[in-house]
């Protein structure tokens, strides 16, 4: 019995994060039909963001959950205005521009940190069940991933921007014809996008150690997730991380860590297969 609730509780763990990853890559897709390449180093930009605040003395749950999305924040703001706003449907041509600002900043943070492998220890402790231990912190992400898929539910569908960003993603004409600033409406929504990605780039930080080439790990599981989940949908790239991790994750428990990372891709292969434009293609075509 106690095998199997830390079976189970690794199984969320393993979900939540994959999902904490991929919901701001989501969002700029899904919302805007963005492909943000450099969705990886705004990830590590997150990670080193609470890694530094943490060693200027200030509280680590202040740098994950309040410094680091702010920094990321700010610096999507920045892209946006100069870079992202001037290619708004145009797929190729965001494509390479943020393939581009990947490079940039990979080797902007390679000048500043080096190639050493930064970390910082969240401290967290364990807990007992039965004979075995298990880590508090890895309860703590999954808190905070119900947190966010919640909050970002709520703001997409019970809120006025998120009905005038759904709609837009929709027809971008109609909207603009009702009067409403769709220009800003999709520099928020990347601006939110940024931040969702330094929270998680400050939660990955402790678990991991971090280099400036770290992003190229992350934003394939990324993509895989959002891809699979469906790239319209924030909730279909919840339900992807949900049966990619599991998959993961039994086959990890089973075999090693590298038969996981083969199973999740060949996960998502089949489930491609079976639904070509992803799993939320399950409810988006009762709604219609």
């Amino acid at each position: 019995m106690d095998i199997t609730v830390i079976f189970i509780l690794q199984i969320l763990y393993a979900t939540t994060l994959l999902a904490l990853i991929s919901f701001g890559l989501a969002l700029i897709f899904g919302m805007m039909r963005v492909i943000n390449l450099a969705h990886g180093e705004f990830l590590t930009l997150g990670a080193y963001a609470t890694i530094l605040a943490t060693k200027m003395g200030v509280n680590l749950w202040v740098s994950m959950l309040v410094v680091s999305p702010l920094v990321v924040g700010l610096w999507s703001l920045i892209v946006e205005r100069f870079l992202i706003r001037f290619m708004y449907g145009r797929l190729v041509y965001t494509m390479l521009a943020t393939w581009g600002l990947s490079l940039a900043m990979a080797g902007a943070m390679t000048m500043i940190f080096g190639t050493t492998t930064e970390g910082v220890s969240a401290q967290a402790g364990s807990f007992s069940i039965g004979t075995y231990q298990a880590s508090v912190y890895s309860l703590f992400v999954i808190g905070v991933t119900i947190v966010v898929a919640t909050g970002i539910a709520l703001a997409l569908f019970g809120s006025n921007y998120g009905r005038v960003a759904r709609a837009a993603m929709e027809n971008r004409e109609m909207v603009e014809a009702f009067g409403y600033p769709i220009n800003q409406v999709y520099m928020w929504t990347f601006v939110a996008g940024g931040m969702l990605a330094g929270l998680a780039g400050g939660i990955l930080a402790p678990t991991t150690g971090i280099s400036p080439y770290s992003g190229s790990t992350w934003i394939a599981d990324a993509f895989i997730t959002v891809i699979t989940g469906g790239t319209g949908s924030v909730m279909g790239t919840l339900a992807s991380a949900g049966i990619l991790g599991s998959v993961s994750s039994i086959t990890s428990f089973i075999f090693s860590s590298a038969s996981g990372g083969v199973a999740l891709l060949v996960a998502a292969l089949v489930i491609l297969r079976i639904f070509p434009t992803g799993i939320s293609s399950l409810w988006q075509q009762r709604n219609r």
